[in-house]
């Protein structure tokens, strides 16, 4: 088996569908109908990816996210059907990987996930990062996925630790927006700048003293954004 699949759906032929398809490529699957029964799954198996719909009975995907973000940082598809909700998946309060629209092409969902699994065995293999990166007041925890403000932990999404380990173990690189969208979000994203500002601001938010004059997070006027050590 290539990994095992959590698909988590209230519409029993989306789930059918996916679940065939997924199976196709050799990934074990398990399925889920409602909110509780997700986190349930979630809390006995460690899966490559799961794809979470954002409508559910009992618990909404948001909360079942809230709540799988308690125990793991395992990877987290939301299924949308509504574009309202794409405004609460940017805006970082959740810690999504990676939202996709209804109705979608079960292909594209499958290349989505084969991205983000990519990206996440990549950063388990590569030894030669460091464990920590100490700047100013700030100290990252690589290892631990932790951030540390003054001796403060400040709480990160799975998104924004990921923008601001890019961006703080390669001091002074400047990145475009579209360059982050590829390397952050690990493949050919069919966003717009706008998700990178969107990211950039409230992490802003959550480590600088004054937003609007950082001294971690820096702009290049006209081509994008770069830590400043």
């Amino acid at each position: 088996m290539a990994g095992k699949v959590l698909v988590v759906d209230d519409e029993k032929m989306i789930v059918k569908g996916l679940k065939f398809s997924i199976e196709q490529d050799g990934y074990e699957v398990d399925c889920a109908y409602d909110g509780e029964e997700a986190v349930k799954c979630a809390k006995s198996c460690e899966y490559c990816v799961v794809l979470l719909d954002v409508m559910l009975p009992k618990l909404d995907g948001f909360e079942v996210l809230r709540q799988i973000r308690e125990f793991s940082d395992m990877p987290v598809i939301m299924l949308t059907a509504k574009g309202d909700d794409m405004d609460k998946i940017l805006g970082l309060d959740y810690g999504a990987d990676d939202y996709i629209t209804k109705p979608f092409n079960v292909l594209e969902v499958k290349a989505r996930m084969k991205a983000i699994m990519r990206r996440s065995a990549k950063h388990s293999d590569d030894k030669e990062q460091p464990k920590e990166v100490i700047s100013k007041d700030m100290r990252l925890d690589l290892e631990g996925r932790r951030l540390y403000i003054k001796n403060n932990e400040i709480n990160l999404t799975a998104k924004e630790f990921d923008l601001l380990e890019l961006l703080c173990t390669n001091p002074n690189k400047v990145y475009s927006r579209e360059k982050l969208l590829s390397l952050v979000w690990g493949y050919e994203y069919p966003g717009d700048a706008r998700t990178v500002d969107v990211h950039v601001r409230r992490l802003r938010e959550k480590i600088e003293s004054n937003p609007k004059e950082p001294k971690y997070v820096h702009t290049k006027w006209g081509v994008g954004y770069y830590f400043k050590d």
